[in-house]
């Protein structure tokens, strides 16, 4: 099967200037991805799209491919993720003459990402033949506990009926943990009735990096976590 994987990293991060490829513990934080996609062994290729020259030689530096360069029109705030891998795929089967059978979307700021990760997410994809399958992590807390405050600061549940229950009671929730998306052929060509399945990962190794603080606490984290050897 052809397969591919792309990650998206785009030039104009404001927040933190060129933050794929801000040094993140001794390598560009980018380099984690491509060496996750790279030694999972699930992909013929790890591509980066991006719109920035600096960001596509260091790619290739760690092993990623960088054939084109992403137009100014997917580079804003505002184009989602689907859009960004789309246009990858499409671009990726015009150059190779090649349909893709699946591919991915892997973000450039997961660094605790691991190859097994993407080996175990794939090997249930394809088992369960899904058309999409995404990482989560659960929740820390009982999303069925959640409040809001009222116009005069007064507390209130979301779920008042769930609000005394046993924690060990209530229904686990999960969220989009951020880090990889897979999708079949089926989801270029009909997303009509797609399979969709999800891939937990630890909630430690799941780092949000957004802000300055939070790319160094990011790396205090990531440094430790590494040092407990977290599944």
């Amino acid at each position: 099967m052809q397969s591919i994987a792309i990650i998206p990293a785009r030039g104009g991060s404001k927040r933190i200037p060129l933050k794929n490829i801000k040094d993140f513990n001794g390598k560009p934080l980018i380099a984690y991805s491509i060496e996750a996609a790279l030694y999972s062994g699930v992909f013929n290729e790890v591509v980066v799209s991006t719109d920035d020259e600096q960001i596509a030689a260091i790619a290739r530096d760690f092993g990623a491919v960088t054939p084109f360069m992403r137009d100014s029109a997917l580079a804003d705030d505002f184009t989602g993720t689907d859009d960004v891998t789309l246009d990858a795929v499409r671009q990726m089967e015009s150059i190779r003459r090649v349909h893709y059978d699946y591919f991915a979307c892997i973000y450039a700021t997961a660094p605790l990402l691991k190859p097994y990760d993407l080996q175990k997410a794939y090997d249930k994809f394809i088992t369960e033949k899904a058309d999409y399958l995404y990482s989560c992590c659960e929740f820390p807390f009982p999303v069925q506990r959640a409040q809001y405050l009222d116009k005069d600061g007064t507390p209130c549940p979301f779920m008042p009926d769930c609000y005394n229950m046993r924690s060990q009671d209530l229904k686990k929730a999960y969220q989009d943990a951020g880090q990889f998306y897979f999708y079949s052929r089926n989801f270029l060509e009909d997303k009509a009735n797609l399979v969709r399945r999800a891939y937990e990962m630890p909630r430690l190794r799941v780092i949000d990096i957004d802000t300055p603080e939070d790319f160094e606490i990011a790396k205090v984290m990531a440094t430790v976590i590494e040092s407990m050897h977290v599944k």
